[in-house]
């Protein structure tokens, strides 16, 4: 592989499109044209682009990117080599209206099919990294509530939630004005704005509103798509955010679709730019059964209860959808001004607002089905980051906020993770003084404390006991981020709120 030439390599590369099907026949002498332009690279006057050995993309852009930076086009770095890959592989992505026209066309035989090959279509492009994802660390940890998925990521940077808060704040000045605006696409990027050449997005429309369906390049789980509002305008969960996500069920009735927060702590990484998560996963939440059935005066219509969840989360079944919407905008409309001083909750203070709500549609057989988190973000000395949000005593293992992806039951934890726990098992199985190793000593409290629990710890085992001790931390940061706790106390302070709808 590391004897392939620069015309090898291209040639290798088209022949990959031809696989793919991103690109026909009669594209290869023009895409490989392209290609040697952005490399600034001239061929052998004999050059023919036909024959490209069959080579894994990661090791056919490997040798492009070498040689570019040998030869000076890009400077060194993972940043100006993954705009530069990014180009490349720009020059193989159909345009907007080629993909659009072969979608339409699956969708009017299947939605199934117009979902895959909208995500094989990612995959090939490489806007979705195939080979960084796989990277990513994921395990199951049983719980009480179901199994619930922990994820490493390795592929995405861990974000402060105070630069989330501000971003709120902070004059938007530059195109693209954020990494969900619709302008991103075909986008080349710099080195503040990760290139975007092979994304492509779906039109829909939503409420009467026209949003677009991408996927995530980093895809937490099945299939993981954002829909995008076309307007640049901060998060708001009100009775318009049930429609569209309902709307979007219509659409792709074999998708789940949810939106963050509206609110600092309690929302997403992403406040300024309305947006929803969707995709084709079944998360631990929405497994649960029902812990206690509850009606609405006035909706007998609607099959109603309290999710068995360590956040407080209210569950609605209908078959029409338009009395899922009425009901779920009274309890958001109830829940905003709703206070419970005895349960730390306080709709708002000084004229700051608290309370909201994230939002979940999905189809269960014939019927729509919402669920509805209770979220407050309010702050105190004890807790400066969030009453509701993970306590400092877990801070080694997530500090993050709890957004839509954490509500429903995966862990999107730090990739920091994967080098403290090996340094942390090392530490275990030697005996060694946790405390006094610098890398680690965050984690030596935790440690001293689960290790009371197993008679043996050995190489054999210490891998499932970390595993299993972090899922329940993480079960541990969803209890901290519900509002009523999941015990006698908490389900009186539940009902309280229930009663007063």
């Amino acid at each position: 592989m590391d004897k392939m030439t620069t015309a090898e390599a291209v040639k290798a590369l088209t022949a990959y499109g031809l696989r793919t099907g991103l690109i026909e026949k009669t594209d290869i002498y023009y895409v490989s044209n392209s290609l040697f332009d952005v490399l600034k690279f001239d061929p052998e006057t004999d050059f023919n682009p036909n024959g490209g050995q069959k080579e894994k993309l990661e090791d056919i852009l490997r040798v492009l990117l070498d040689d570019a930076e040998k030869r000076g086009i890009i400077e060194s770095g993972n940043a100006s080599r993954d705009l530069f890959d990014t180009k490349l592989m720009g020059c193989l992505t159909p345009r907007p209206s080629e993909f659009l026209k072969k979608f339409n066309e699956d969708y009017a035989e299947d939605p199934c099919m117009a979902t895959d090959y909208f995500y094989r279509f990612s995959c090939d492009s490489d806007y979705i990294r195939r080979y960084r994802i796989v990277k990513d660390r994921k395990w199951i940890t049983p719980t009480q509530y179901g199994d619930i998925d922990i994820t490493i990521n390795l592929s995405k940077p861990e974000k402060d939630p105070k630069a989330i808060a501000a971003a709120l704040t902070k004059k938007q000045n530059s195109y693209p004005a954020d990494l969900l605006c619709h302008e991103n696409e075909g986008y080349a990027g710099n080195l503040n704005h990760p290139a975007r050449e092979t994304l492509r997005q779906v039109p829909l429309t939503l409420s009467g509103e026209r949003w677009y369906m991408q996927y995530s390049p980093y895809v937490y789980y099945n299939e993981h798509c954002i829909v995008l509002s076309d307007q640049h305008r901060p998060m708001k969960i009100e009775k318009a955010t049930f429609e569209r996500l309902l709307a979007f069920i219509d659409i792709f009735p074999h998708y789940m679709i949810g939106s963050n927060a509206d609110l600092p702590i309690v929302g997403g990484s992403i406040l300024t730019h309305e947006h929803f998560q969707g995709g084709r996963y079944e998360f631990a939440m929405a497994k649960s059964h029902i812990r206690k059935e509850i009606e609405f005066k006035g909706y007998k219509d609607v099959k109603a209860g309290i999710v068995n969840w360590p956040m407080s989360v209210i569950r609605l079944d209908a078959s029409d959808k338009n009395r899922l919407v009425e009901l779920s905008s009274e309890i958001l409309s109830a829940w905003r001004c709703y206070s419970d001083p005895i349960a730390d909750i306080l709709s708002s203070t000084d004229g700051v607002l608290h309370n909201t709500i994230t939002p979940i549609a999905r189809k269960r057989n014939d019927l729509y089905e919402m669920d509805l988190v209770l979220r407050n973000n309010r702050t105190t000395k004890q807790y400066p980051l969030g009453i509701f949000h993970p306590h400092q005593e877990k801070h080694h293992i997530k500090k993050e906020n709890i957004g839509l992806i954490e509500v429903m039951g995966m862990a999107i934890l730090p990739a920091r993770l994967l080098k403290e726990m090996t340094e942390l098992k090392k530490a275990i199985l030697s005996g060694s003084d946790i405390h006094s190793i610098p890398d680690i000593a965050s984690h030596a409290d935790w440690a001293e404390g689960f290790l009371k629990k197993y008679d043996t710890v050995s190489e054999e085992n210490i891998d499932e006991i970390l595993h299993r001790e972090i899922g329940l931390v993480f079960l541990g940061v969803l209890e901290d981020a519900g509002v009523f706790k999941d015990t006698e106390t908490g389900h009186a302070q539940f009902d309280r709120f229930i009663k007063s709808l």
